[in-house]
């Protein structure tokens, strides 16, 4: 019985690029936006606290959607929790724009902002993870092992 060890899904230094850089300009931009808004500091935080549960959320529930497509446990209830608070997120942010005393042009701003973190941070995770996980191919079945890839191997590519 041979066992032969790749990589899953690699992606590429450029994807890698991308992503992150993507990242960045979503949060850096919601947040430039929240620092210069000309709002009160209790709405600045309630739209700052609505971002980070959001960043959170969506990287736990990618998590643990992943983790059951792979057939790790993930209970009923910690999923539930997840979708939760990420549909909990996103429904706070809309209600805030919706009632919030600023231009279409700011509130559109806002969500393109929100939504490009969202996309690229469960991106980023994605990333993360499929560079830290080997494939073990022995008589024909797939095993994901998390195995830490060496970072000399990751820049070699």
């Amino acid at each position: 019985m041979q066992t032969i060890s790749n990589q899953v899904s690699r992606p590429t230094p450029a994807y890698l690029s991308a992503t992150w850089a993507a990242l960045a300009i979503g949060v850096c931009g919601y947040l430039l936006g929240l620092w210069n808004a000309d709002i009160m500091l209790n709405e600045k935080g309630y739209y700052f606290a609505i971002f980070i549960l959001a960043l959170f959320s969506s990287v736990t529930l990618q998590k643990t959607v992943r983790d059951k497509q792979e057939g790790l446990p993930a209970t009923k209830v910690f999923v539930g929790m997840c979708w939760a608070a990420f549909f909990s997120s996103i429904a706070l942010l809309g209600i805030g724009l919706f009632n919030a005393e600023m231009a279409l042009s700011e509130k559109g701003f806002y969500v393109m902002a929100f939504i490009l973190s969202l996309f690229s941070i469960v991106t980023v995770q994605k990333n993360v993870r499929d560079l830290g996980n080997k494939v073990e191919i022995s008589s024909g079945i797939n095993q994901v092992t998390n195995t830490p890839i060496e970072a000399n191997e990751v820049l070699a590519d």
